[in-house]
């Protein structure tokens, strides 16, 4: 009889993986960084007195370039670049495009996407002004590349898909070739194979349309095919392929011949007790069979180390400090979580099936959990250091630092569950059932073998077909009923059935948030892009507005007034200008013409005119008005009252 906590868990399950799969599907926009872009030549929101030959950007990582990584637009919005973009002097973390010769003054957008080290596409645009800044139909907004938002959600399912389908079938096959090889296990198995196969393939598919920003109609493009397959993630994505056509025969060995020959004996649960040890021919027998165990082990391991290379050689490991260390921690990462995950859904199939299971089995997955752990901590210490340092602010302010402590959240939890898991298996090892699953009288378990009043003989002697199928779905439900009975019945199997459950329930939580951590920037490349816009300027400096008051006497009718200028904020970059005219009595006023630039003298850049638009009577605004750098800049507003009447004031400004 299930408790009622026993009886919530599936659907708290179903509840905790709906939330992340919310969280990991939401949000579709501009790709998010993984190599941080720290520099530009020009830089963003600069003013430059001659056109540039080439625009250069440089990373915090090195980046996968492509025809169209970046991008340069005119303020009519047409390409002015010409060639493919390139690395500067061979350098992976930067990208450059020539310009065409001749181009003429206004503000230029900038484009850019690439795909960094770590297999993640990144995007974004900036500007730059060439003489002075003009009007543009671009955007930074319209022109930076944006994910499509089903290619999005369909990448980041066809991800969770595929680190499940690797932990179940590592995970199934280590727990088949150690523990126990049943059908329940077999199923298990092949359903990460099956799994793994299907994400990768899709993953594959959907790779180029993900890095390009087009939509699910871009997919059967083989143009986008072939310039993935020439990618560092699109060569891992393919070799995982290969890898499991061998997996695929690994499967077939493990559970075919071996798995008939390794069927339980009475005795121990090894694979060869109970066997005759005596004559020549039962020891032949067994070396041979030590020998196909022996290269099924070292196949098996060499095929999964493979396979959680592929994730090791594309993702975050194989970028930032240290990767010829980091790979391989990465490897022996992700084996020891298919290890400990995937023997979980494996101890958790048999369980529920109702077949025996013997002590040593699960004493053995017991033992072999445990050290699965210990080396998932030691590696996801180092990992956690290489991603984020020691900086606790790292840790609590950047989104990967948070996923990371809901990580280790949900595996002190598991871990927590887990005691009470090996608390279950010893009360088994200490039932003195003879290592056989019992009942609730403590004797070993018999199942029934055919329908309760059918002799044997009739059943084996009835030449009618339609009978004979008829007697063996009976043969099937009596044999299902009386396993699901004796199941029930052993109070210390269904604890252990009940503590590993919740155990799998949080190891799907936990897969989802594996999923969205690789997905994230690491909390180091966040920390440095911010470093490195700060220190150019980019970083929004906590000013408040500026305010300067000038008198005006244009010497006509109507002609004296005060003019009230406005900067908010008084920063570099983006800023609103406000202008506020009032007559002598301190009303608004009009007047048929108002003028404002700004320049900064000691670097010769501008005048910069501001484009003021009447706003109400008296009143003017010019918004997104940039000013590329901070200074003392000088503020000249020009009042015209009337056709032949008109002066000029002149005003310094602190600009940050």
């Amino acid at each position: 009889m299930k408790t009622p906590i026993t009886g919530r868990v599936p659907s708290l399950l179903a509840a905790v993986l709906a939330a992340l799969l919310c969280t990991l599907t939401l949000g579709a926009g501009t790709a998010s960084a993984h190599a941080a872009l720290t520099s530009t030549d020009p830089a963003d929101g600069s003013v430059v007195a001659t056109a540039p030959q080439r625009v250069e950007l440089t990373f915090s990582e090195g980046v996968l370039l492509s025809a169209d990584s970046v991008r340069v637009l005119d303020p009519r919005g047409e390409r002015v670049d010409e060639g493919r973009p390139q690395h500067v002097d061979g350098r992976s973390e930067s990208a450059a495009v020539t310009l065409r010769g001749g181009i003429g003054d206004g503000t230029y957008t900038v484009a850019w996407q690439a795909v960094s080290a770590d297999s993640h596409p990144v995007a974004g645009a900036f500007t730059f002004s060439v003489g002075a800044p003009s009007k543009t139909v671009v955007t930074v907004r319209s022109a930076a590349t944006k994910i499509d938002p089903a290619v999005d959600t369909f990448y980041g399912a066809g991800r969770l898909a595929a680190y499940a389908g690797f932990v179940l079938l590592v995970g199934g096959c280590v727990f088949a070739g150690v523990c126990r090889a049943s059908r329940p296990v077999q199923r298990i198995a092949v359903a990460g194979w099956v799994t793994l196969f299907v994400s990768t393939t899709a993953l594959l598919l959907l790779r180029g349309a993900y890095t390009s920003g087009k939509g699910l109609g871009s997919v059967p493009d083989l143009s986008l095919l072939g310039d993935v397959l020439a990618t560092k993630p699109g060569a891992a994505l393919l070799s995982r392929l290969l890898l499991l056509s061998a997996a695929a025969v690994f499967l077939a060995v493990l559970f075919g011949s071996y798995a008939r020959e390794g069927d339980d004996r009475p005795g121990d649960d090894r694979p060869g007790e109970g066997r005759p040890r005596e004559g020549r021919p039962g020891e032949d027998a067994e070396a041979a069979r030590r020998n196909v165990a022996y290269g099924l082990g070292i196949g098996g391991a060499v095929v999964a180390a493979g396979l959680a290379a592929t994730w090791a050689m594309a993702e975050h490991a194989s970028a930032g400090i240290q990767p010829w260390l980091a790979m391989p921690v990465d490897v022996a990462h992700l084996l020891a979580v298919a290890v400990w995950l995937g023997g979980l859904a494996g101890l958790l199939a048999v369980l529920r099936s109702g077949e025996a299971i013997r002590r040593p089995a699960v004493e053995r997955f017991s033992r072999l959990a445990f050290a699965s752990v210990c080396v998932l901590v030691a590696t996801g210490l180092y990992q956690s250091w290489r991603q984020v340092g020691f900086s606790w602010s790292t840790l609590t302010g950047t989104e990967y630092g948070r996923w990371l402590l809901l990580k280790v959240a949900l595996v002190a939890v598991m871990l927590a569950v887990a005691f009470f898991s090996r608390r279950w298996t010893g009360r088994l090892a200490d039932g003195g059932t003879g290592g056989q699953a019992s009942g609730a009288a403590g004797t070993p378990a018999r199942r029934t073998r055919g329908p309760v009043g059918v002799p044997a003989a009739a059943r084996t002697a009835t030449a009618d077909p339609v009978r004979a199928a008829q007697l063996a779905r009976q043969r099937a439900a009596v044999d299902k009923a009386t396993g699901l009975r004796e199941r029930d019945a052993d109070a210390d199997r269904s604890g252990l059935r009940r503590s590993v459950l919740a155990e799998t329930a949080i190891a799907v939580a936990l897969l989802v948030v594996t999923t969205l951590l690789t997905g994230t920037q690491p909390g180091r490349a966040e920390a440095e892009q911010k470093r490195a816009a700060g220190a150019a300027g980019t970083t929004p400096a906590a000013a408040g507005p500026a305010e300067v008051r000038l008198a005006y006497d244009t010497g006509g009718t109507n002609g004296r007034g005060t003019a009230r200028v406005t900067v908010d904020p008084a920063r570099a970059g983006a800023t609103t200008v406000s202008v506020t005219l009032t007559d002598p009595s301190g009303r608004p006023v009009d007047v048929p013409e108002l003028t404002l630039a700004m320049t900064e003298t000691k670097q010769h850049i501008g005048p910069l005119r501001a484009a003021l638009v009447r706003q109400s009577v008296g009143r003017w605004q010019a918004t997104g008005f940039r000013l590329p750098m901070a200074g003392d800049w000088q503020l000249s507003l020009t009042v015209r009252t009337s056709d032949i009447d008109q002066v000029t004031e002149i005003e310094s400004v602190k600009i940050n």
